[in-house]
């Protein structure tokens, strides 16, 4: 986490605060304290004035009127001592003045020597007319206010002299000065004292907050451990406490997330089905492992991408369209070489309020189940086919039987046969159809005996030897004179040998060669047989042994095949754990090899 800058901190917020409040508070108490102080002051210092003018006033009033000869003291001598008892204040000046503005005596020594000229001061011209004049002004020479008060002397409604005052008004703003100074004083001390008593206060405040700062990032990092110390029993107390209990909550519920994730990444990790998360926008967030496999991509390579891209649906659909998605759609990721089918399932993600927040597929392989069913399809339509041409053909041949042609001796006997032949054809079709489906069976076992397999060979070809005679078919026996051990299902494997030289007899021409080999390998051993039979088309080699398959349907019938000894054979052979395969080119020839373990160490049992 950033660190918090030194004036962002809330610790130094709080003494900032603290002592801001005091200094506003110090200079409004001051500002309003002194200026209360200076306007008394000054009040104080006009009506002292005031009171010592209007009674000097008084006095000069009374000396002038008085009646004076030698035996009495001039009136310059009475007005000395009358300044000298009403206005022995320091730095003010008084001069007395008579109606015809002639100086009478003053109370600064200093300037004696104006006594007995005749002023010019307009003040005192003023109060010679009766009018008080008084006025602030400042000392040219020192810069001092002072107050310059002119007050007539009346007598009896007739003004015979004034009194000229001049007082220095320093010593008030003086004292303002030395009050200021001391409020400044007290305001620094306050500050400083406040400032301490902040950062002590911020602390208790503070402290608790950090720790639970301190808290948040370790919670922040996963760890759960540390718990925020309780300072007390207050407001930030109990918001510690509850922070402790949050913890403890966060602690069980992320371990109970981890739990549940740890599950789902158990399920979504074994599970057989691939799944695709997507957000709201459609990109991809999440694919479990067999999504990867089935998808045949990395999850760090396609994590962002858009999931209508991922399943190649860019042309039909959008996301939009799969969000209403309802039904399971089919994706074809096969090519040429390969058919690979997979089925995907969607389902929507939604919040609580209802709101679209992504998307999950579930995709699963359906390319064997799909390849299943469409032989299902074309089994069932094969058999169909099958059943349906033998006994149409005996359904026409009886109703003609039936219309009369049973008492015709040259007919009936030929449509029997006709009738015969039909439901011999139907009657082997049914049986390798239960052959199959026996071999089918979970059920279905092999009865293995250890047999001369040199011998069985050599027995069945002379069996076909015998009924191939009239066709003149040649049969060359590349047999080997030793014994030839193995542990099979002797019935089986007769009727694998009879599958296999039944389609070479009947595919031979007259006169044809048909080849028997019979090799013996390390583990296995080897039975091939080869015919000059038509052959087989090279793009036909692949379905040989599929069930109903005919290379050409039209012969196969003709001579009776029902399209399954090949099928039947394979499913022998393997069920012995054996392989077989065809070589075979056209117009030339058809060989089929197959080779057979010597033993079984346990019973095999076969589930087509």
């Amino acid at each position: 986490m950033q660190k918090v800058g030194f004036f962002k901190s809330i610790h130094v917020k709080i003494v900032i605060i603290y002592v801001l409040l005091i200094l506003i508070a110090m200079q409004v108490i001051g500002v309003y304290f002194t200026k209360q102080l200076e306007d008394q002051l000054v009040e104080n210092f006009y009506d002292m004035l005031d009171e010592r003018a209007s009674l000097l006033a008084y006095n000069v009033e009374q000396e002038m009127r008085k009646n004076r000869d030698d035996s009495t003291p001039t009136l310059r001598s009475d007005i000395d001592v009358l300044l000298r008892e009403f206005f022995s204040i320091e730095n003010a000046e008084v001069q007395v003045i008579d109606k015809n503005k002639v100086v009478l005596s003053v109370s600064n020594f200093q300037k004696r020597h104006v006594i007995g000229q005749r002023t010019t001061e307009i003040r005192v011209k003023r109060a010679l007319l009766g009018t008080d004049d008084e006025d602030i002004l400042r000392d040219q020479n020192t810069g001092h206010r002072m107050r310059v008060l002119a007050v007539p002397v009346k007598s009896e409604n007739e003004t015979i002299g004034a009194i000229y005052i001049e007082a220095s008004m320093e010593e008030i703003y003086e004292q303002m000065r030395q009050i200021n100074q001391i409020l400044m004083t007290g305001t620094i001390i306050a500050l400083a004292i406040t400032a301490a008593l902040g950062v002590l206060l911020a602390r208790t405040i503070t402290r608790p907050i950090l720790d639970m700062r301190k808290q948040a990032q370790v919670l922040g990092k996963g760890d759960f451990s540390r718990k925020v110390h309780v300072y007390g029993k207050d407001e930030i107390g109990q918001l510690a406490i509850t922070f402790n209990e949050l913890t403890n909550k966060l602690k069980d519920a992320n371990a109970m997330k981890e739990e549940e994730k740890r599950k789902l990444s158990s399920v979504l990790s074994h599970m057989t089905d691939g799944v695709v998360a997507t957000d709201k926008e459609g990109k991809i967030i999440l694919v479990n492992r067999q999504g990867e496999l089935l998808l045949n991509v990395s999850q760090d390579k396609i994590l962002g991408t858009s999931i209508v891209d991922l399943l190649r649906l860019t042309e039909v659909f959008g996301l939009n369209d799969l969000i209403k998605q309802t039904d399971s759609l089919l994706l074809d990721f096969g090519n040429k070489d390969k058919e690979y089918l997979l089925e995907a399932s969607f389902s929507v993600i939604q919040k609580e309020e209802g709101e679209f927040n992504g998307l999950i597929t579930v995709l699963h392989d359906v390319t064997e189940q799909e390849k299943i069913e469409q032989e299902r399809r074309e089994f069932v339509a094969n058999v169909s086919h099958e059943l349906r041409t033998p006994l149409t053909s005996m359904k026409s041949y009886l109703e003609a039987l039936e219309d009369g042609a049973l008492h015709d001796p040259a007919i009936a006997p030929r449509f029997l046969n006709v009738a015969q032949t039909e439901t011999e054809r139907m009657i082997r079709l049914v049986n390798d159809l239960l052959q199959l489906s026996k071999m089918d069976s979970k059920d279905y076992r092999l009865n293995f005996d250890t047999i001369d397999v040199t011998k069985l060979v050599n027995s069945i070809i002379d069996r076909y030897e015998l009924v191939s005679n009239r066709d003149m078919i040649v049969f060359h026996r590349d047999i080997p004179d030793q014994t030839t051990f193995a542990t099979v299902d002797r019935d089986k494997l007769i009727q694998v040998l009879d599958n296999i030289l039944s389609n070479a007899v009947k595919y031979s021409p007259e006169g044809g060669r048909i080849s028997i080999l019979l090799g013996e390998g390390e583990k296995h051993f080897k039975i091939s047989v080869s015919d000059e039979g038509v052959g087989i088309p090279k793009e036909s080699l692949p379905q040989i042994f599929e069930r109903f398959y005919r290379v050409d349907k039209a012969r196969s019938r003709k001579l009776g095949g029902t399209g399954l000894g090949l099928a039947i054979a394979k499913q022998i052979v393997v069920a012995h754990g054996g392989s077989i395969w065809v070589d075979s080119e056209w117009n030339v020839g058809t060989t089929i090899t197959l080779t057979l373990p010597y033993s079984v160490e346990k019973v095999v049992g076969f589930n087509g």
